[in-house]
């Protein structure tokens, strides 16, 4: 089973952000390097951990892997207010980081899944310098109506009334109802729950109303790209119960990106679907960095 527990060889570091360090899972490339770096941004109550099944295959095919927790999220210092973490303030910190990343000469290849996605689109605005954009499981906007999108209103008034531990707790209930859960290691389990309560009340808030408002940016996204000449990919699950596989398509041909759907995949192919998911991945990135 591929979780983010799944053992891979790259460290733990921190990275300067402008908000404190930025917390992040390293690996450098091995065998011919091609001079690149992946940065990987995790969704919503995500984390670095959340592409483990990916780290060393990426570094494998000699392109170095950056995971990090955006800021607030986990093992992340953040800011104080809610609004910064909205995907233009979120992506402005992103940017700063993709620029110290290529400051020698590296090309960054920038990664967002889900809410990961809003913001890597928020940095590739901001001017952050990348070769090449993925958006995996993520949407033109704001999270649509569904189970998802009622769990989140849901969640944002228990943590404003109750506080963290509350608002994780109503998360776990909810989540119990899912067969798929009660399959889950309790290890895994309590790991989801240590993130969760680490990360910043009004980081989670923040991102919660960022996820509820999020416009529709792929027309200026499609223009920056094109002007900069930044390929893009757009990935994800055949079954997402997020933002449909059907308006992922339709972003990517928005943006004349490339499209892959994922048979059988729901909203996570870093750790449902890892091999289906480089499989995809790797083509691609090689033949931008060529």
């Amino acid at each position: 089973m591929h979780s983010q527990f799944s053992p891979h060889r790259a460290r733990r570091v921190d990275l300067p952000g402008r908000h404190g360090p930025v917390a992040a899972l390293r690996e450098p490339a091995t065998g011919r390097d091609l001079g690149a770096t992946a940065l990987l941004l995790p969704g919503y109550t995500g984390s670095k951990e959340d592409f483990a099944p990916l780290f060393d295959p990426i570094a494998d095919a000699g392109v170095e892997v950056v995971a990090i927790d955006l800021p607030g999220q986990y093992e992340s210092a953040g800011p104080t207010s809610e609004a910064e973490y909205r995907t233009e303030a979120l992506g402005a910190a992103v940017a700063e980081l993709v620029a110290k990343l290529a400051a020698d000469g590296r090309r960054v290849l920038l990664l967002g899944h889900s809410f990961g996605g809003l913001v890597a689109r928020g940095a590739v605005l901001a001017g952050a310098p990348v070769s090449g954009l993925t958006l995996m499981s993520s949407g033109p906007s704001e999270l649509p109506p569904g189970e998802r999108r009622t769990a989140l209103d849901y969640a944002e008034v228990v943590l404003r009334e109750q506080g963290i531990e509350a608002s994780h707790e109503v998360n776990e209930t909810r989540q119990a109802l899912n067969p798929r859960w009660r399959a889950v290691p309790q290890e895994l389990k309590d790991f989801y729950r240590e993130r969760f309560v680490r990360s910043s009340p009004a980081g989670l808030l923040g991102m919660g109303q960022a996820l509820r408002h999020e416009p529709d940016l792929v027309a200026k996204l499609a223009r920056v790209t094109r002007s900069a000449g930044v390929p893009c990919l757009v990935v994800c699950g055949e079954f997402d119960d997020a933002w449909s596989a059907a308006s992922q398509r339709d972003m990517a041909e928005r943006l004349d990106a490339d499209f892959a759907v994922l048979p059988g995949v729901m909203h996570n192919p870093n750790t449902e679907a890892p091999d289906a998911l480089l499989a995809t991945l790797l083509p691609t990135w090689r033949a931008w960095l060529s």
